[in-house]
């Protein structure tokens, strides 16, 4: 059986709520789209969490938990995320959450330029969160943009940084920013990268091995279906 979770509304509906109820019923929960702009307040037996990047099946023990491709992470929110959920006892272990190779990482420099977009627009801001979302699902389309893939071949990223931070300096500059070292970039994905990476794999394989079992998946939403 596969099961989408969908706001029809802004936003703030309860998709979370939903998602923890009704996954005691379901092998496979898969995070499909959204970064850590918004997220889901799930309260249970187990206490209060707050989940920004990861889906709200994480919080059972039964199910198996998917960050999808259409997901911008940001490495080091994700990390904390992780890191404060196992300090409350909730196991994470790449058996029990996958992380797809082809969803894109949000680096320090959207967050940047989110922040200074907004500040330009001034009383005509958007009402961003700057947490750099717009940015890096432009790039995403741009195809300028970091997989997580990219962070298991240390032998091409750097090339690879490099060029997007040269290409990604003419706006910078364009803001009378100073220029971004590739250098900072490098060393935050080795630093956040190195957390993250035992979790990263084909996840496109693995779900359709778990279509082909049988196996019943639900796909939750971030964001209400107005806003998305």
């Amino acid at each position: 059986m596969l099961t989408a979770i969908v706001g029809i509304n802004w936003g703030d509906e309860g998709k979370g709520r939903m998602v923890d109820l009704l996954s005691a019923d379901y092998d496979v929960i898969c995070r499909y789209q959204g970064g850590n702009n918004a997220g889901h307040t799930v309260i249970n037996d187990k206490g209060k969490f707050i989940l920004n990047l990861l889906p709200s099946g994480i919080l059972r023990d039964t199910t198996v938990n998917i960050m999808g491709n259409g997901m911008v992470i940001d490495l080091e929110h994700l990390a904390g995320e992780i890191g404060k959920l196992t300090e409350k006892g909730i196991r994470i272990t790449p058996e029990n959450l996958k992380i797809s190779d082809k969803a894109i990482v949000c680096l320090p420099y959207h967050k940047m330029l989110d922040i200074m977009e907004e500040e330009r627009l001034a009383d005509k801001k958007f009402g961003s969160t700057r947490r750099g979302i717009a940015p890096v699902y432009a790039d995403k389309y741009m195809k300028k943009g970091v997989r997580m893939e990219d962070l298991l071949h240390p032998e091409t990223l750097r090339d690879k940084v490099r060029d997007l931070v040269d290409w990604k300096n003419i706006t910078v500059t364009g803001y009378g920013h100073a220029p971004i070292d590739p250098e900072d970039i490098l060393v935050w994905l080795d630093r956040y990268g190195s957390v993250i990476a035992p979790y990263i794999t084909d996840v496109s394989s693995y779900l359709t091995d778990a279509v082909n079992a049988g196996k019943n998946i639900m796909f939750e939403a971030q964001l209400g279906a107005l806003r998305d």
